[in-house]
């Protein structure tokens, strides 16, 4: 016999013993088990208790055989009491038998669908109240009623107190599932009273605002995020717990993430429902998006014009630089050097172009940061002018990050002469970098005018300027650019002293120096590689063979291995899967087959510092 069956064997054999009889319907009330005591009260067939047997066939049969009594219409009495089960409402009756027996009948519905019906036989209890009301006659009429109904009463009350802890233990079941749930949604699921304190949280406050204690339950929100976030969530609160539902962005202030917080006001007036969403990599999806469809509409805009547009202006640089050298009267050569310029301000125009189309790759690699600040304020300072200052300043950093410093430079140097022009040529621009947690943060302000409204909405956009004919509108949108490429943010804000302000952040690696294999058969060629990595801070162990280096490849401290591909007793390949970053180096074109299915970064010789350095780092990605 099965496992399957002897268990439901030892069920009915265990419902037998127990004096009252059980029936149990499933969902679709059919019989999923009854016990005997259940076939002998009503008299039933063995079909109506067999597992299957429909509810509405056993009501039939005892509809017929008058358990009900006398019916003036059968057909609609089993409708009614089909209907009725259909509500799977608990419930207790006690009701007289055709043949005159009472019985009690206590039901409760399941928490898996259908029902569990009791059938008492309650005929000794009905006979001892009329024993006692007939024999005790000095009794007032009041007392015996009042003590059958309390007889009654205790009877349906045991049966709700039953009904009780079965809503109970499901009610517990499905609060467990809730929270469990609630848990596993990488969102921040809580409710507010009308003082905005939290009542209920989901523990995951601090995967949305990074930095938060996930202990909230009975803290004020302004406690918990902060009294500038606070501030920004107020009047959306106060609308939900009036009974507005909202939905809307903010920024995160110490993160600079974006998200996306949806407020449902509590139907019982007891405060509002808080969803809370990191929307970061969607909003900045969709602002890429955004920016590479006017990208794609200025490339074919453009890209029939910029060639025959290039030949003009080479033509037209060549004639006038034949006109600049010829001895020409003192204003015609200055109309000439006034169109030179002109040209090369188109040349310039161009190369903005192309830049914004074009496609461009992120080249990190180690940066000093207080060099590159100084080497950009010598760069800048001539084109500012006596009436500007130009002030940085390098908070608790790292000495040497992770970065593309050719696009950063680029990035700062648009927004210095952005700052310049919108002061006209008086104040004071700055130029703050420190930590921000996981974040470089790169703060540029300046004492002038602050951005318009449309500025502030737009200025990330192609082609928008506020400079008139003066302005390209390039500038901004290709620091949003190089920004997103690097995986940071921008924000711009305006001061409340006045003044605009420029919020970049970039994710902040240290560059972290490493102990170097260098493998090389050439004596020159690794002197010179190793000067490279020494200069940049890194330790070197040298190998002049592939049977040297394997032998190497275990020494402790050990970080990267930079070898080149084709050495004189191997192939430099081989030494992948040792359990180190592999760099390796070649003289080989790069369609050269023999470089063709390496999975590491290869290097084609000759190459400089900046080559090296984007290499090593690719190996930390």
């Amino acid at each position: 016999m099965p496992s399957s069956d002897r268990h439901a064997e030892l069920t009915r054999s265990g419902l037998n013993l127990i004096q009252q009889a059980i029936s149990i319907f499933d969902a679709d009330l059919r019989l999923a088990v009854c016990n005997r005591p259940y076939q002998q009260m009503f008299g039933l067939p063995d079909k109506l208790t067999r597992t299957g047997a429909t509810f509405q066939d056993t009501i039939r049969y005892l509809v017929d055989r008058g358990e009900y009594g006398p019916q003036e219409d059968p057909e609609a009495a089993i409708r009614e009491r089909v209907d009725q089960a259909l509500t799977f409402q608990p419930h207790y009756l006690e009701r007289r038998r055709a043949d005159g027996r009472w019985i009690s009948v206590e039901g409760a519905p399941l928490s898996q669908g259908g029902w569990i019906a009791v059938y008492t036989d309650i005929t000794h209890i009905k006979r001892q109240e009329a024993l006692l009301r007939a024999r005790s006659a000095e009794l007032s009429e009041l007392v015996l009623e009042n003590a059958e109904r309390l007889s009654a009463a205790n009877r349906a009350l045991a049966a709700t107190n039953a009904a009780l802890e079965e809503a109970k233990r499901i009610l517990t079941e499905s609060e467990a599932r809730t929270r469990h749930v609630t848990a596993m949604v990488p969102a921040h699921i809580a409710h507010m009273d009308r003082e905005f304190r939290y009542t209920f949280s989901n523990n995951q406050i601090s995967l949305v605002f990074p930095g938060t204690d996930p202990s909230v339950i009975g803290r004020r929100c302004e406690d918990v995020l902060g009294t500038e976030t606070f501030v920004r969530l107020r009047p959306h609160l106060d609308r939900a717990v009036s009974g507005q539902s909202q939905v809307f962005e903010i920024t995160h202030p110490p993160s600079g993430r974006r998200i996306r917080i949806a407020l449902t006001p509590d139907q019982n007036g007891r405060g509002v429902y808080v969803l809370s969403t990191d929307v970061t990599a969607e909003v900045q999806a969709r602002e890429a998006l955004t920016h590479a469809a006017k990208r794609a509409v200025a490339a074919q805009m453009t890209s029939g014009l910029a060639h025959d547009f290039g030949n003009l202006l080479t033509i037209i640089l060549g004639l006038q630089g034949r006109l600049a050298r010829a001895s020409l009267p003192p204003e015609q050569a200055e109309d000439v050097q006034a169109t030179l310029a002109a040209a090369r301000r188109g040349v310039r125009l161009l190369d903005g172009i192309s830049a914004l189309t074009g496609r461009r790759e992120h080249q990190p690699q180690p940066v000093e940061l207080r060099s590159m600040l100084d080497d950009l304020a010598a760069m800048t300072r001539p084109t500012l002018g006596a009436g500007v200052t130009l002030d940085t300043h390098i908070g608790d950093l790292p000495a040497r990050v992770m970065l593309d410093p050719g696009a950063l430079q680029d990035a700062l140097l648009n927004l210095i002469l952005n700052a310049r022009d919108a002061m006209q040529g008086q104040g004071r621009i700055g130029i703050k970098i420190r930590p921000a947690g996981r974040w470089l943060e790169i703060i540029v302000s300046d004492s002038g005018p602050g951005f318009s409204p449309e500025a502030l909405a737009r200025a990330t956009e192609p082609f928008f300027t506020t400079k008139g004919s003066q302005g390209t509108g390039l500038g901004l949108s290709m620091v949003y650019d190089q920004i997103k490429l690097s995986g940071g943010t921008l924000r711009l804000l305006n001061t409340e002293g006045g003044g605009a302000q420029v919020i970049i952040r970039l994710p902040l690696r240290a560059a972290r120096p490493q102990l170097v294999l260098l493998v090389e058969d050439d004596d020159a060629i690794r002197a010179h590689i190793r000067e490279m990595l020494t200069t940049q801070g890194h330790s070197v162990i040298e190998a002049g063979s592939l049977g040297e280096a394997c032998g190497l490849t275990d020494l402790p401290g050990l970080t990267l291995i930079l070898s080149d591909l084709q050495l004189g007793d191997g192939s430099g390949a081989d030494l992948r899967g040792r359990g180190l970053p592999l760099v390796l180096m070649t003289a080989l074109p790069p369609g050269d087959p023999r470089r063709s299915g390496l999975d590491c970064p290869v290097l084609t010789k000759p190459f400089d510092e900046t080559e090296l350095a984007v290499a090593m780092a690719r190996t930390d990605d």
